[in-house]
């Protein structure tokens, strides 16, 4: 299908909103993670179009990127820490989204069939927990009712991009090996107890001294520090993790309330400026908060109506993340 760029194309500006999708961002690195996917297909810096969605649906756990090379767009996902059994949801929402940025809403109309993209749908794993080389999430998995062959099925391809899983991948795009070697050593100060910002700045100076990502660093140096800041203090606000330490019978109750009592904090103060008719972005603004952070807090509030219960939200936001 002919591509018309201007239609669709996103400015990278636009929608970088973490380190992952800014590093792939830069049509040469995509075009070098496409062939490492797709070998039949030589693909190059000018046939990468970026059909990245901004802040639909999928809030600062989900860091998405997708882009349209050569007949094939591929949607692809990164997590720091857990996978999300409803990626296949996520994807197929997305995937709608995306096409209707593809397809003029007119042409849906016409009798002839339309050719569009094939679909590709990735997510690329690096969290501390043991997983396969690669696994296979499927959205009939998620059906109430699961007999014989579904009518509609989507498929999400899990890497582990982490070093010791070895994937082929790590040797076949250069780019995917370096940023898993970044975060694999700021994972390692954290285990070591460092602190967050500690960890980054010596991660980023080993990158430094090892020849890793260097011209991305030297580019983005600060912005890179500060977009993997406010992952790892989004993490935490939300407690994901802490969440499933709980449940796991590894956290007591005292500890998860008072993590809670944080989380809870930031969010009266997020509704109570959401009373005065303040906006996700001045809330922002006003709490000198990254929007990544505030902008969940304020749709799930908004999904509760008025009377705004704290409690409630920070389920809400737990039970989004799972």
């Amino acid at each position: 299908m002919p591509q018309k760029k201007n239609n669709f194309h996103l400015s990278n500006r636009e929608y970088k909103s973490s380190a992952f999708t800014a590093y792939f961002s830069n049509p040469k690195r995509a075009a070098e993670l496409f062939r490492a996917l797709d070998h039949a297909m030589d693909i190059g810096p000018e046939d990468i179009h970026f059909t990245t969605l901004k802040g639909v649906l999928f809030m600062a756990r989900k860091n998405d990127l997708a882009f349209t090379a050569g007949a094939k767009v591929l949607v692809i996902s990164e997590h720091q820490s857990t996978i999300n059994l409803n990626m296949p949801l996520r994807d197929a929402i997305y995937f709608g989204r995306t096409l209707e940025r593809l397809i003029p809403s007119r042409d849906i109309y016409r009798t002839r069939r339309l050719s569009i993209p094939t679909p590709e749908f990735y997510t690329f794993y690096n969290g501390v927990k043991e997983q396969p080389q690669e696994q296979i999430l499927k959205l009939s998995d998620s059906f109430l009712e699961k007999a014989g062959e579904p009518m509609l099925e989507l498929k999400v391809k899990v890497i582990n991009i982490n070093l010791s899983a070895d994937h082929p991948i790590l040797r076949q795009s250069r780019s995917m090996y370096e940023y898993s070697w970044f975060i694999q050593k700021i994972q390692e100060y954290l285990l070591e107890g460092t602190s967050r910002e500690h960890a980054l700045r010596a991660a980023m100076e080993d990158c430094r001294r090892a020849g890793i990502l260097t011209d991305f660093i030297a580019e983005h140096g600060s912005e890179v520090m500060n977009m993997l800041f406010t992952e790892f203090n989004l993490e935490d606000a939300l407690e994901v993790r802490g969440e499933e330490r709980y449940e796991d019978g590894l956290e007591d109750g005292k500890k998860e309330g008072i993590k809670e009592g944080k989380a809870c904090h930031l969010i009266a103060m997020v509704c109570r400026k959401l009373n005065k008719g303040k906006t996700p972005e001045a809330i922002a603004e006003e709490l000198d908060e990254d929007i990544a952070v505030i902008r969940p807090i304020c749709e799930a509030a908004g999904t509760l109506g008025k009377d705004y219960d704290c409690s409630k939200i920070y389920r809400e936001l737990l039970k989004e993340k799972r």
